[in-house]
């Protein structure tokens, strides 16, 4: 008599193999060489959208990058879909992505290039996150033209209670930027029209046109993956959103590296793949940290490390992440190389850090202050005062040690105050000096730790 499913019955040892199967099935699929295949594909269709549309390219960060060639990017934006989750819905003050608003209004527009995980149509940040992000600017820069005040989000995406919710919030969100104080004249300056969502997929028929839209300048949010809904060993290797959560996969692996060696890294075997990509990373990295500091104030600059032959008439704070004890950190009076430890250790650390560091710098710049430029007397003070602090990724502590010396040692202006300010801080003000930094350095990217760390120096 035939045995039917029911009655038949594995063994635990079956059982565990069977699963352990299935998880190396599953590991294959999503392998190094099927993630970067999966890139390149969803590239070509992304390309496709820059020729359909003719506007430049705009990475969102981190995932972006990897779907645009570098020749091919027209820049970076910040929308997190955190902001975007249901019940969030939120306007970051710190992510105010300003520096797109020059090119969409040089080029009627822009695409902006995200990804998101297996099952989603669509990232939250371009469903949602750029919705709030066009309909607030509309409102703050466009306020007696109520016309271009409504909200639009992805019908087939975002339900019409949601829609709702959302739009409730904005008035709250317009409000909360007025308070930054933003030059808002400056900005009208670079839009001729409102902005305006529009959404593309890999479900949408791309037709070639240049056409100029009326009544508003077009932000094209361009989701780079198809939309997978069943599992990856149904899909024949490919992975949706195989750029995200790379920290998880990509062994070191960057998007400038990817592209400049793309065919070398598809057309090796995945055993050799890590010994091949920690090879290109060594060779890149001097390449990839050489970067001209950034000027967030008149006489204020970050970088990342390392730190070529600082200048003596500079005065320089380097924080590394070694912890070092704080009476070795003045190595003269214009080089401070402060040892904070690694990660939210040194995010923790940098509170305990900032009034040394507050306090060198003072001293440099009570130091230099009236110095005449034309007296070659002191080789330090023949130059005009410039203070950079620098950091491993030039993006998180030094930018925090910069907003807490912006706010303890400069005016409204960015201006070296020779008064030392007596009162505490309060939260408004450190978030105009913040969204200050941010505008002038949209890369930054102090992390909750580091942001307060400096709150705690400031308000005490």
């Amino acid at each position: 008599m035939a045995t039917i499913a029911s009655e038949l019955v594995f063994s635990s040892q079956a059982n565990h193999n069977f699963s352990r199967i299935l998880g190396d099935l599953k590991r294959s699929n999503l392998s190094i060489t099927n993630r970067l295949r999966s890139i390149r594909k969803d590239a070509d269709f992304v390309s496709d959208v820059a020729a359909a549309f003719a506007r430049p390219l705009i990475a969102n960060e981190r995932c972006g990058s990897w779907y645009i060639p570098p020749e091919n990017k027209g820049g970076s934006a910040y929308f997190k879909s955190t902001d975007g989750h249901t019940g969030q819905w939120r306007f970051s003050t710190r992510r105010l992505n300003l520096q797109l608003l020059e090119i969409i209004g040089d080029n009627d527009g822009c695409i902006i290039v995200d990804s998101t995980r297996r099952g989603k149509r669509m990232p939250d940040a371009l469903s949602k996150t750029v919705p709030i992000w066009c309909c607030v600017l509309n409102h703050v820069l466009f306020p007696h033209n109520p016309e271009c005040h409504d909200l639009y989000t992805p019908p087939n995406t975002v339900s019409q209670s949601e829609h709702a919710q959302i739009e409730a919030r904005v008035l709250e969100h317009v409000a909360s930027f007025r308070t930054l104080e933003v030059n808002m004249d400056a900005l009208r300056r670079q839009l001729k029209k409102p902005i305006r969502p529009v959404w593309v997929t890999q479900e949408s028929s791309l037709v070639p046109t240049d056409e100029v839209f009326d009544d508003f300048h077009p932000v094209i949010c361009c989701t780079s993956s198809r939309r997978v809904l069943g599992g990856e060993m149904s899909e024949g290797g490919y992975i949706q959103g195989a750029g995200d959560d790379t920290e998880n996969w990509a062994l070191g692996l960057i998007p400038p590296v990817f592209w400049r060696h793309a065919d070398t890294l598809l057309s090796t075997p995945e055993p050799d793949l890590p010994d091949l990509v920690r090879t290109l990373i060594s060779d890149q990295i001097p390449d990839i940290n050489t970067s001209k500091p950034k000027q967030i104030a008149p006489c204020l600059f970050v970088s990342s490390l390392p730190l070529t032959n600082p200048s003596p008439s500079t005065c320089t704070v380097a924080i590394y992440s070694k912890a070092t004890d704080p009476s070795s950190w003045a190595k003269s009076p214009s080089l401070m190389e402060v040892g904070v430890g690694k990660h939210k250790l040194a995010s923790r650390n940098l509170r305990l850090a900032l009034p040394n560091i507050s306090d060198f710098v003072r001293q440099y710049l009570e130091r230099t202050l009236g110095a005449d430029p034309l007296d070659d007397s002191d080789a330090m003070l023949s130059h005009p005062r410039r203070i950079l602090i620098a950091c491993e990724t030039g993006k998180d502590l030094c930018v925090g040690v910069a907003l807490a010396l912006l706010c303890q040692d400069f005016d409204s202006e960015g201006n070296f105050r020779p008064e030392k300010m007596s009162s505490s801080h309060n939260k408004s003000d450190i978030r105009i000096k913040l969204s200050r930094i941010m505008t002038s350095f949209p890369e930054a990217n102090p992390s909750r730790t580091t942001l307060q760390s400096v709150n705690s120096f400031l308000m005490g």
